[in-house]
């Protein structure tokens, strides 16, 4: 299975670089060793290799959309840093099951694992490539590349690695509380900067109702321009015009019955913000978009001390439940800020956004043990989990097909950090059953929603009350049970989780459910009107509509029977 043979490409020859190959239960550990002759920051390496490109379906990524494999002059690349990405990467088969999934121990050093088709030799060309981006100098370094070539499904082979990472690289995630689980409003998509203290509270009594249990209030309660950028972020202070006062708003939504999460872009200082002057000597080069915002260079030890007291300030005085932290992964380095600086206390960024997220975590977790900190793709790797136990979709605004693949992905990667949905929106003109579709595609992450309730036709608002009260009746199958999908070259064309005797599956082509074992819940959350099941003689059926109406019931008679289910509808058979 492995009999395949590895080159090292290095062009630097003050260093000397040695593999070593472990094979473990079927997978190969190949330890990396590089030796320099003095501390210096390292040039880039890879380890290359190639397989025959046999029963080679399809790529698969963290972030993929384009599952194609492409030729080897452009390859499928899974680049990954601390702040951003993961470092694994994988081709599968044609009936979904693992061709190569190949990934690495160190998740922080900036890595990039490529993959691409040889038109010469009909070959799969593998090549893992090592300090993409200045780091740290070092004299040493030791990494392993996991190879894994089972013909196991692909999901398996995931789980697998982050098993791995998490057990044997040592990558704890930090601890998750139950109210990270739960259904959420957010103001983004409904509000964007147009936020008004009254409206909010309104919106919070109404989503409140209809089951959702904190509020994210997002960009724009910190300054009264609304033309978006990050022209003002930088102070934080409360845009009182919007919001009043901070601390009398966060009580008045508590009594509602709603945590409240407070929105942050971590690396932006703006040009008219007042600390602009104080910090624009600790920018990093070519951050921002270099014209009226930058990025803060955590390297200086003025800028995490800020940062960490603006945190702590606020959830102590204002008593926040959670913090929406933005943006971790505009923190890079490039042009100047590669020169070397003995007014940092660290060189390397990577150290430096452990620091900071290491002391955001300690001062918050002293305040509030179940504080809340929500992240977003693409910082979602096993490292920074460990400082946050929510993880979101990016921004992908009515756009169902990344809104699902993406949660899954997420689903699959994040081990027991909980996994939230891109906010699900929709325009309030169109059908019930195609608002529905919104939710029931990301059904196996935490639901935030960001409409306007009170906009909302009341047809819309009795599907949602009914779905966020389907979703809480299935929680712990969703969020807990183990997640398998199939065609993850198609965005997943059907998705399960199971937990214990009860299967949720949900459909996004029309496809044919197995109902053999237990309690098996289907939600139609393709474009069909029906639903065919097999192995379910002699079963008890129920058919609800997506506002939660019984459409039918009955006993299942033929072993291969069609349901007619609208969409957005759910089957239940037990």
């Amino acid at each position: 299975m492995y009999n395949f043979d590895f080159d090292i490409v290095s062009e630097n020859n003050s260093c000397s670089i040695a593999l070593n190959k472990l094979i473990l239960n079927n997978v190969l550990f190949l330890n990396v060793n590089l030796k320099q002759n003095e501390c210096v920051v390292p040039e880039q390496f890879s380890v290359k290799w190639r397989i025959p490109a046999t029963d080679c379906c399809a790529v698969w990524n963290s972030f993929a959309r384009n599952h194609t494999i492409r030729p080897d002059w452009s390859n499928v690349e899974a680049s990954s840093r601390l702040a951003s990405g993961q470092p694994i990467q994988q081709i599968t088969t044609f009936n979904g099951n693992n061709k190569i999934c190949v990934a690495i121990s160190d998740v922080d050093t900036p890595t990039k694992i490529s993959m691409g088709y040889c038109e010469e030799t009909a070959e799969i060309i593998c090549e893992v490539f090592f300090f993409t981006l200045p780091t740290n100098a070092i004299i040493e370094y030791n990494a392993q590349i996991r190879i894994d070539m089972r013909s196991i499904p692909f999901y398996d082979s995931i789980y697998d690695t982050v098993n791995w990472w998490e057990n044997d690289c040592g990558y704890e995630s930090s601890f998750v509380p139950e109210s990270a689980k739960m259904p959420m409003d957010s103001l983004w998509y409904s509000f964007h900067q147009n936020l008004d203290r009254e409206k909010i509270l309104e919106e919070c009594r109404l989503s409140k109702e209809l089951g959702m249990e904190a509020v994210i209030i997002d960009d724009g309660w910190q300054t009264d321009d609304n033309n978006r950028g990050y022209a003002y972020c930088g102070d934080w202070s409360v845009c009182e015009k919007k919001m009043g006062d901070m601390a009398s708003l966060v009580k008045e939504i508590h009594k509602i019955g709603e945590k409240v999460i407070l929105w942050y872009s971590v690396p932006f200082a703006g040009l008219y913000s007042e600390k602009y002057e104080e910090f624009k000597n600790c920018f990093l080069d070519e951050s921002g978009n270099e014209t009226d915002f930058w990025a803060l260079d955590p390297r200086y030890k003025k800028v995490r001390d800020y940062l960490c007291g603006i945190y702590e300030n606020a959830v102590r005085e204002w008593k926040l439940d959670g913090l929406k932290l933005d943006f971790i992964d505009s923190f890079v380095l490039k042009g100047k800020s590669l020169e070397y600086d003995e007014n940092r206390d660290y060189q390397s960024l990577e150290d430096a956004i452990h620091a900071l997220m290491s002391e955001i975590k300690t001062k918050l977790t002293a305040i509030n043990k179940d504080i809340l900190i929500e992240f977003r793709q693409s910082y979602i790797g096993p490292s920074i989990r460990k400082y946050g136990n929510m993880l979101r979709v990016g921004d992908c605004p009515g756009d169902i097909l990344a809104n699902r693949s993406q949660a899954i992905n997420l689903r699959l990667t994040s081990g027991k950090t909980a996994v939230h949905s891109d906010m699900i929106m929709w325009n309030e003109s169109d059908t019930v059953e195609n608002a529905a579709l919104q939710f029931a595609n990301v059904i196996f992450s935490v639901p935030q929603i960001s409409m306007l309730v009170r906009d909302l036709p009341q047809e819309h608002i009795d599907m949602l009350r009914f779905y966020i009260d389907f979703w809480k009746e299935y929680r712990s199958v969703l969020l807990n049970g183990k997640i398998t999908a199939q065609n993850p070259e198609n965005d997943y064309s059907q998705a399960s989780a199971t937990l214990d005797n009860t299967t949720v599956t949900a459909i996004y082509t029309n496809n044919v459910v197995d109902a053999k074992k237990g309690t098996t819940v289907i939600v139609n959350a393709s474009g069909f009107d029906c639903v065919i099941v097999k192995n379910a003689v002699n079963k008890r059926y129920v058919i609800k509509n997506c506002k939660g109406e019984i459409i039918s019931r009955g006993e299942v008679r033929d072993s291969l029977k069609d349901f007619p289910i609208t969409k957005a509808g759910i089957l239940i058979i037990e």
